[in-house]
């Protein structure tokens, strides 16, 4: 009997130890609780983290970039009224509002039942498992990665390939994928990848492979939206949105304008993202 109770008794402990090593269950999701999430990673398991402070920035926060608000906004409103919509690729200059165009579309169309997952480039992997999660929910979801960019041989390149148009299960009606890019294809180009073309004396071309694999993927975005640096009185124009959203008068504002020019020249840079940050830190000394 003292044997049966010693072999119990480390059975227990083997079993208390192998339970510590396994991966803890998935949280429940409170789907209510928030109207963004993250999906997080733990022990090899991914889950969906709420968000339950997000950005309050609105459209009409973005200036100078109509265009491109035009576009997102009326692709993201076709996606909540259950209309066909695509897959958004945004790219170009840095700091122009290419992610914060998404966050403001959350904020317009979450009472419509909008909600955004963001994903980080190294979890693209799970892409599927995040879609067969929410395809039943009623909610429409933007899978939103942000400054994405692959360089060779990354697992995630080919996630989101097959999750954009290469599954043989079509894509879950309710969800979309955004993401943004300093990169129009996503992976880095090199002069060496042009040594694969071919020319043929009737003048047909055939692209290399290597070409062809690096464009794919943003072919498969059915809408891409450039975004190019601001010049000098855009810059301006939003520095002075931002002063008067901290309280300063048109006055304040315009004694601030030689100021916001040697901010942006310091930075080599004139963005919104530039002037967003001239303005809070102008305005913070002021009051």
């Amino acid at each position: 009997m003292d044997k049966l109770e010693q072999f119990l008794t480390r059975a227990e402990a083997v079993l208390a130890r192998i339970e510590g090593m396994l991966p803890p269950a998935a949280p429940d999701i409170a789907w209510e609780s928030a109207v963004a999430f993250r999906w997080r990673t733990r022990q090899g398991r991914g889950f969906l983290q709420p968000v339950t402070a997000i950005s309050d920035i609105s459209l009409d926060d973005l200036q100078n970039i109509d265009r491109q608000k035009s576009l997102i906004q009326q692709n993201t409103l076709q996606f909540v009224k259950k209309l066909p919509a695509n897959n958004v690729l945004l790219t170009g200059a840095r700091g122009t509002g290419k992610s914060s165009l998404i966050k403001a579309c959350l904020n317009a169309y979450a009472k419509d039942g909008l909600r955004l997952i963001e994903v980080d480039k190294d979890d693209l992997h799970d892409l599927g498992d995040i879609v067969d999660l929410i395809s039943a929910r009623p909610e429409r979801f933007i899978v939103f990665c942000d400054d994405l960019s692959f360089e060779e041989g990354e697992s995630g390149y080919k996630a989101l390939k097959v999750a954009l148009d290469g599954s043989v299960a079509a894509q879950s009606d309710n969800v979309l994928i955004y993401a943004t890019s300093n990169r129009r294809h996503l992976l880095p180009e090199y002069m060496s990848d042009n040594e694969t073309y071919k020319h043929t004396s009737d003048g047909e071309i055939h692209p290399g492979e290597v070409v062809e694999e690096k464009i794919s993927l943003s072919e498969r975005f059915g809408l891409w939206v450039s975004f190019y640096p601001f010049k000098q009185d855009d810059y301006l124009t939003i520095v002075g949105h931002w002063l008067k959203h901290f309280g300063c008068d048109d006055a304040t504002v315009e004694s601030a304008r030689g100021d916001a020019l040697v901010w942006a020249l310091e930075r080599g840079s004139r963005s919104g993202r530039v002037a967003w940050q001239f303005a809070r830190d102008w305005s913070g000394r002021r009051q």
